[in-house]
């Protein structure tokens, strides 16, 4: 009787400790947001930026200076709320990856989806060859071979039987087979184009628009709730293919499942900013270790953990050497080194 009074306490504090994580996360992630749409040439406060995106969103009701609303409406808003949903969807992508395969490492770029993404660019930079033409040729040559990276993972794993290891050794076959070919395309193509490729790599959300945010976001509004459902599975394919029959999932069909929706919303969100590393391996540990690996739990608030990580990287990068703007993609690897380090030591000691 004593025992089960103490799990109901234990879990009963458990339940609250997520909720006061979660409900700080987004607390944090409002404040920012208000924050990183001052950043700029034309300076605002806080208080202004809030009135400005509320005279937006409810024009009879509150009101703000004309131009400080075609500022932060025009040019500032979409960018960050940009960075906020890519962080939110590579985070939950991560996630996925690393409950799915059982590897603290997995990633989107780690098993050579980013990669992949990067030759597609190349081609587009460097032979001018791509699906589509115009503006959106880097950005659909850079989806469709994120995309087929996957599909290729899926075939290899498929081969050899559906599993973690196959799944994750597949990934990084394909990531050494795209890294040649995109410094192959870097060797034959001119200091314009080499140029070109390496800014792409470092990542990026200068080239934010309303028109890349609404897909972005209509992409995880679909996928996420999904996600969200079958959490259970997830929480039931963490422990083990063994364990996940055992209860009732269908492993290999879920795995399939789960990574072509992880390898979708990574491929429509680095199409547009080019590689953003670190953020699908750092946000996933970080709540893991706060909360747990309950993905009822995990996906939504290591989500939130990657959109801080992403608008607070993206906001040092235009604030640390303003008016220049550094890539995302440097500050991010800035961030994700140390912490790293800092697990590294940390299980050596345990």
């Amino acid at each position: 009787m004593e025992q089960s009074i103490t799990i109901q306490t234990g879990y009963a504090r458990l339940k609250k400790n997520r909720a006061l994580f979660i409900g700080g996360l987004l607390a944090a992630l409002v404040i920012l947001i208000g924050v990183a749409v001052t950043l700029g040439s034309a300076e605002f406060t806080v208080a202004e930026s809030y009135l400005a995106i509320l005279a937006g969103l409810f024009p009879g009701t509150f009101t703000a200076p004309d131009m400080a609303g075609i500022i932060i409406w025009d040019y500032r808003l979409h960018r960050v709320l940009f960075a906020v949903c890519a962080g939110f969807g590579l985070a939950v992508a991560g996630s996925v990856m690393q409950g799915i395969l059982r590897n603290p490492l997995a990633s989107p770029f780690t098993l050579g989806i980013a990669s992949a993404a990067t030759t597609g660019a190349s081609i587009a930079i460097v032979l001018g060859a791509g699906v589509v033409g115009g503006e959106y040729l880097v950005i659909g040559n850079a989806f469709l071979f994120a995309l087929l990276a996957a599909l290729a993972i899926y075939g290899m794993a498929r081969y050899r039987g559906i599993g973690s290891e196959t799944m994750v050794l597949a990934g990084i076959a394909i990531m050494y087979l795209f890294s040649a070919v995109t410094s192959l395309l870097q060797y034959i193509g001119s200091a314009e184009q080499l140029r070109a490729v390496v800014f792409w790599t470092f990542g990026s959300v200068d080239k934010s628009t309303w028109p890349k945010l609404a897909i972005v976001s209509i992409v995880l509004a679909c996928t996420i709730p999904y996600l969200l459902y079958r959490s259970w599975d997830l929480n039931a394919l963490a422990e083990g293919d063994e364990v996940a029959a055992g209860l009732g999932v269908p492993v290999e069909r879920s795995m399939i499942v789960f990574m072509v929706i992880a390898s979708l919303i990574t491929a429509v969100i680095i199409c547009f900013t080019g590689t953003i590393g670190f953020i699908g391996l750092v946000a996933p540990h970080i709540t893991r270790m706060v909360i747990g690996g309950d993905f009822r739990t995990l996906l939504p608030a290591s989500g939130l953990v990657g959109a801080l990580l992403l608008l607070g990287a993206d906001s040092i990068a235009r604030s640390v050497l303003a008016p220049q703007v550094l890539p995302v993609g440097i500050v991010t690897a800035f961030l994700g080194v140390p912490f790293f380090i800092y697990l590294f030591m940390r299980r050596r000691d345990t």
